[in-house]
């Protein structure tokens, strides 16, 4: 008998498997595609050469990472890369906010009325951003604070909306930059914690940057396996789960799944009918003849660069498909441009591009026009510069990844309470009726990103389990 199965290789169960593994329990993983990754996973999407990332690109919370950090992952192959800039943010006439690994450089892009507030938000808690990181990741109460203070003082700034902190700046690039950073999580502007959301990328750009994973997220996940096998852990890929009788017998078995796919696979009924899937999102790859041709200097060589002339057209992006049930006619974008920095990602001279917009949840509709007129705004010529394009609505993301139930790539709602108590009100959000059945995908806390820390602390509840029995 196993002592411990996982269902599911996204970063959440492999990281799940690698704690338990290193703890001398024996684990197994059982993946239903052919390849692990969940979310992380790299594809020849459009064009033979081009390399593109199906759903996450840069990955500010992977090398903040606690879990990840405490890991050997560059042993095993995976290698962060940072451009120039972690972020731009351009406006339509050409300038652009930007958010640097510096915070002076950062605050003097929003302009002098602007800058010392910047200042004066972010840098009390740059000196304790490790402790802090480890606390805010951990919650619900995993693990009892390292630094109770200034995990205090954060939740003061952070747990309002970020409506009210935006009230700090006085002009609209610090405005709007914010309001796109809260956007990353498809949560409205008004909601409850979103100003946390806001500083904690803000504040891993300052820390370590928003890096691209050389060779494409699919680095990540493969370096996880690689360890994994290496602590004596199995992977078994094409071995679809439709209930718990198609699992070995173990002592413990762990979902890197969806709360509506465990219940159905394990039996719970209507456990998780309370569960609030989000938005979805339409994302295109793009293959590309040249670099995007921006308007402004300092996004062309930022990894990520958000699209949104101003918070206002932000924030009507986001009302439209999160509440009003209609697709936006000028999406909010994220777009991430890894070739800049990654040569081994396109041919010589060529590039990828990835993008993607909310959408309704469910949505069936066609983005593509309003997403290239958005970036002909902002790069004129791009459409030009198209050698090919793959499009993926809320159908087609639900079809590769389970877990985006309606093109939710957040795995749920980042709004209301279910921003820090998910999949349901509870201080154990990592166990479920059974207790041999646990629970470690984005749906548990800290949520939605490849940071395998949903995975890591599911592992303390699975390992106090085994040692009780």
């Amino acid at each position: 008998m196993l002592d411990a199965v996982v269902v599911g290789a996204g970063p959440n169960g492999l990281t799940a498997a690698v704690e338990l593994a290193r703890r001398g329990f024996s684990v197994a993983v059982f993946e239903a595609r052919g390849t692990v990754g969940g979310g992380a996973r790299t594809e020849e999407l459009t064009l033979p050469g081009f390399r593109h990332d199906p759903c996450s690109a840069a990955h500010p919370l992977a090398i903040n990472s606690p879990a990840f950090r405490a890991l050997p992952l560059q042993r095993y192959g995976l290698e962060w890369l940072h451009a120039e800039l972690p972020m731009a943010h351009p406006f339509p006439d050409g300038s652009a906010a930007v958010l640097a690994r510096s915070v002076g450089e950062t605050a003097a892009s929003f302009g002098p009325r602007d800058a010392g507030a910047y200042r004066r938000l972010v840098e009390p808690f740059l000196p304790k951003w490790d402790a802090l990181a480890r606390d805010f990741m951990s919650l619900p109460l995993t693990a009892l604070p390292r630094d109770p203070v200034t995990l205090a003082r954060f939740g003061l700034v952070g747990l309002p909306p970020s409506t009210l902190l935006t009230r700090r700046f006085r002009d609209e690039p610090a405005r709007t930059l914010f309001a796109g950073l809260v956007a990353h999580v498809m949560a409205p502007l008004g909601g409850f914690a979103t100003s946390a959301i806001g500083l904690v990328f803000a504040l891993a750009a300052h820390a370590r940057g928003w890096p691209v994973a050389r060779g494409g997220s699919q680095a990540i996940s493969d370096a996880l396996a690689a360890y994994l096998r290496d602590l004596g852990g199995s992977v078994h890929t094409d071995y679809e789960v439709k209930r718990l009788d198609d699992l070995p017998p173990a002592r413990a078995y762990v979902f890197d799944t969806s709360p509506t796919a465990l219940a159905r696979i394990a039996g719970f009924g209507n456990h998780y009918a309370d569960y609030r899937y989000g938005p979805g999102v339409f994302k295109i790859d793009y293959a590309l003849d040249g670099p995007v041709p921006w308007t402004a200097k300092e996004a062309r060589v930022a990894g990520t660069v958000q699209i949104g002339a101003n918070r206002a057209e932000i924030g009507t992006a986001l009302r439209a498909a999160s509440r009003e049930g209609r697709a936006p006619d000028k999406p909010f974008l994220i777009t991430v441009q890894p070739s800049i920095v990654d040569p081994t990602r396109a041919p010589a001279g060529k590039h990828v591009f990835w993008a993607y917009g909310h959408v309704p949840h469910g949505w069936t509709g066609d983005l593509t026009d309003a997403v290239e007129r958005q970036l002909e705004r902002f790069a004129p010529g791009f459409r030009d510069r198209v050698l090919a394009r793959a499009t993926a609505g809320p159908p087609e993301l639900a079809a590769r990844n389970a877990n985006y139930v309606g093109g939710d790539i957040a795995s749920g709602a980042v709004s209301g309470l279910q921003v820090l108590l998910r999949p349901r009100p509870t201080l154990f959000p990592y166990r479920t009726p059974h207790p041999a059945v646990f629970i470690c995908s984005s749906a548990t806390p800290p949520g939605p990103g490849v940071h395998g820390m949903s995975g890591h602390n599911a592992a303390k509840a699975v390992w106090k389990r085994l040692r009780q029995t």
